[in-house]
């Protein structure tokens, strides 16, 4: 039996067709790559998320409801989620392929740009909800060409409604995103993604250093430690 968020599988014995890689982005949208990558914000997601042999985090390849060699009119979201999944059938399609996966993507993220704006806001939004996406969210880093910095919508009864975004200050909008269970939160311009529970960003590169770099100290301390009881035991022996 199926739902309007899941499809069967196509068994593995019907194989799988690779999809070519999406056409090259106007230089403008490059500004995907800055907020999702450079950042490494797609990969702090992944690693608070977990389980990335059910968990997919990717973006930036095509999206289709089946296999098929037509890309004419195919989404290539600049950032999907999906759970319970299998990411390595992603990869091997080049593709997220909602009838080989099961279900429809759980989350999707578009970066708003110049040429992508206007279809980010319309023509996208119809389509995502169309496949039966959760969740579709915007990130404007300007506000210029979504009309909002921060938005989202979350599908009820096959129509996305508008998820509340709160204004936090004059320079931070958020707001909550239940299919990850994160604050999406717009904050001068950079995308960040909070715990509720605890009101802080995830876990950055900026932290994972320092955690890195706190765990050596410790190391280091306690060696030091080591050798002093070492050198005292010494004394004792040789006094």
């Amino acid at each position: 039996m199926t739902t309007a968020n899941t499809v069967a599988r196509t068994p593995p014995s019907q194989g799988l067709y690779e999809f070519p890689d999406p056409p090259a982005r106007a230089p403008d949208a490059m500004t995907s790559f800055n907020h999702l990558n450079v950042t490494g914000s797609a990969h702090h997601l992944l690693q608070h998320l977990g389980n990335p042999d059910t968990t997919l985090v990717a973006g930036e390849h095509y999206l289709s409801p089946e296999p098929t060699r037509n890309m004419e009119g195919l989404r290539y979201p600049d950032l999907l989620v999906a759970f319970d999944v299998n990411p390595a059938a992603y990869y091997r399609s080049n593709a997220y392929v909602i009838s080989e996966q099961g279900k429809p993507p759980d989350f999707v993220l578009e970066i708003a740009s110049r040429s992508t704006g206007r279809a980010d806001i319309r023509a996208k939004r119809d389509d995502y909800a169309a496949l039966g996406i959760s969740e579709y969210w915007r990130f404007d880093e300007t506000g210029r060409y979504h009309g909002a910095r921060l938005a989202g919508d979350r599908l009820a009864d096959g129509v996305y409604v508008p998820i509340p975004i709160a204004e936090l200050a004059a320079d931070i909008r958020q707001g909550y995103s239940a299919a990850l269970n994160l604050n999406l939160r717009w904050e001068r311009g950079q995308l960040g993604w909070y715990d509720p529970a605890t009101e802080l960003h995830i876990l950055t590169y900026d932290d994972q250093r320092a955690q890195v770099a706190r765990e050596r100290a410790a190391r280091r301390q306690a060696e030091a430690r080591v050798r002093e009881l070492e050198e005292e035991l010494q004394r004792l022996r040789n006094g």
